[in-house]
């Protein structure tokens, strides 16, 4: 039987995953449409043959979730995929770059000794490392190679 403290400490600990499933985000998606482009003339799609992500001539595992979300859009949409004489054309890409910040704080005060002596304040540096990325696809109508929109990810 559970005492009276440990149900306290499942109580809290629930209370601390709702907070933080809370604080989860969800993904916020936007796209661009060409002024000119006329999408319901189109019912069909396919995938270029050679993606974007794919390295070395090997489909990647961010090309397979890619094509997977992209084919439930589309089909939820009305478009059909297809293997030959598609209407559009769509190909996806990603592009990930390491970035770096430097964040300066003020540090403890340190003795200083010469010129005008006394207590002088020191400050600590740190390098903060991170990956930043953009993922987009883009839909091109097949038979004009005419660029129809693009969507992906976008800050929130």
């Amino acid at each position: 039987m559970l005492s009276q403290n440990h149900l306290w400490r499942l109580s809290a600990l629930a209370v601390v995953i709702c907070l933080l499933t809370a604080c989860a985000s969800t993904p916020q998606t936007a796209s661009n449409t060409h002024p000119t482009a006329n999408l319901s003339n189109h019912k069909t799609y396919e995938f270029v043959p050679r993606p974007g992500p794919n390295r070395g001539g090997n489909t990647t595992l961010l090309t397979t979730y890619f094509e997977t979300s992209v084919s439930k859009q589309m089909d939820a949409r009305g478009y059909r995929k297809v293997d030959t004489n598609p209407d559009l054309l769509v190909n996806s890409n990603a592009n990930v770059k390491e970035q770096a910040d430097v964040e300066s704080m003020p540090g403890p005060a340190a003795g200083c000794y010469g010129y005008r002596g006394g207590l002088c304040g020191g400050s600590q540096v740190e390098a903060v490392h991170y990956k930043v990325g953009t993922a987009h696809s883009d839909v091109v109508d097949a038979s004009s190679a005419k660029w129809c929109g693009k969507g992906g990810p976008r800050a929130s």
